[in-house]
């Protein structure tokens, strides 16, 4: 029986196998008993992430059905995927089906563009193949993600365009942070400096560590390992962005600061209303300040700067649409007509 005849049951074994534990036993008895090979009861029972499923049309015009999957609720992750592919050899027209549904589980074609790009580097660390890694690429799903992010880009440059006043300017910033003494408690002022002075998101407040290996604690994709990154910073001085980090830390762990990344937190908000700025405008802005104090040679040189300052994974070369951001760049005194947009990725 040809994959495609064995398409036609897998609905009835889908509608019957109505939990993990018996879909489990009815393939290793379809693998033990009957002697199916690993693609055929991948057909059969195909790998379930949710109780919807969707025809997935192959280029070989043959079809069948294959769950439609939800990230949130999946039972492996993309990583997972990968080694079972691996490990059951999966044929390209197999591996085609459940990439498809992969990115069929994205809410749009930019996200489902990007869980493609994550299999296809999982397949590669693993060694695979070369038509199976083709067989994860898909041309309307890629034409769909970069109409999303050209689209994005042009809502970004007429909305979502960063403005500060004189007293966030890199100037203002770096003078406040030559002066604090950490002998004194910290107030919000000095969380909102080392914020940008460290591009740190709320979250990692308490988390984030130097060391002289680099930067851990920051945040990062679920599965990832807490590899050191480079430090970057517009504080050039490692050991005294060290001490700083640490007395905003200090505050936080003995109370007498308040966390802004506790939910329900309003009071770091509304100090930093008073400039027309929100917690995550810090981060961005400290990378470009990163980018102008290390005095980037070109382009390509200051996205690599302001990688580093944010803590990129410098292997994942993807630019997410929906973290564009604008920075209008301006010196103290300087008017907002005469700011430099900076252009800037955020990608985690």
């Amino acid at each position: 029986m040809d994959m495609s005849e064995l398409g036609q049951y897998t609905s009835e074994f889908l509608e019957n196998l109505t939990d993990d534990r018996k879909r489990n036993q009815a393939r290793r008895r379809l693998r033990d008993g009957f002697k199916f090979s690993s693609e055929q009861v991948s057909i059969l029972i195909p790998n379930q992430r949710s109780g919807k499923t969707k025809v997935i049309n192959l280029a070989t015009s043959n079809s069948y059905q294959i769950p439609y999957p939800t990230l949130q609720n999946s039972e492996e992750t993309i990583g997972e995927m990968a080694h079972r592919i691996m490990r059951d050899n999966l044929s390209a027209s197999v591996v085609k089906a459940e990439a498809r549904a992969l990115a069929n589980s994205a809410p749009n074609a930019n996200a489902g563009s990007s869980r493609l790009s994550r299999l296809r580097r999982e397949l590669k660390n693993l060694g695979t193949s070369f038509q199976i890694i083709e067989a994860t690429k898909f041309p309307d799903i890629t034409k769909d993600a970069n109409e999303i992010q050209r689209d994005r880009c042009k809502f970004v440059e007429a909305f979502e365009r960063i403005d500060y006043p004189d007293h966030f300017t890199l100037e203002s910033v770096k003078k406040r942070l030559d002066k604090y003494d950490i002998s004194i408690l910290p107030d919000l002022q000095a969380l909102s400096d080392v914020m940008i002075m460290l591009c740190i998101r709320p979250a990692e407040l308490t988390t984030l560590r130097i060391t002289d290996s680099g930067v851990t604690g920051y945040a990062k994709n679920r599965g990832q390992p807490d590899i050191p990154r480079k430090f970057r910073s517009m504080e050039k001085d490692q050991e005294r962005a060290k001490e700083l980090l640490t007395w905003i830390q200090n505050a936080i762990s003995s109370g007498r600061m308040g966390n802004p990344d506790k939910p329900g937190v309003k009071w770091f908000n509304r100090f930093l209303k008073d400039y027309n700025l929100i917690p995550r405008h810090l981060r961005k802005i400290g990378a470009v300040y990163a980018v102008v104090v290390h005095e980037a040679r070109n382009l390509a040189h200051a996205m690599t700067i302001a990688g580093q300052a944010l803590r990129h994974n410098p292997d994942n070369n993807t630019s997410p649409a929906q973290n564009y951001v604008i920075v209008n760049y301006r010196k103290i005194g300087q008017s907002p007509d005469q700011a430099r947009p900076f252009r800037l990725y955020d990608k985690n």
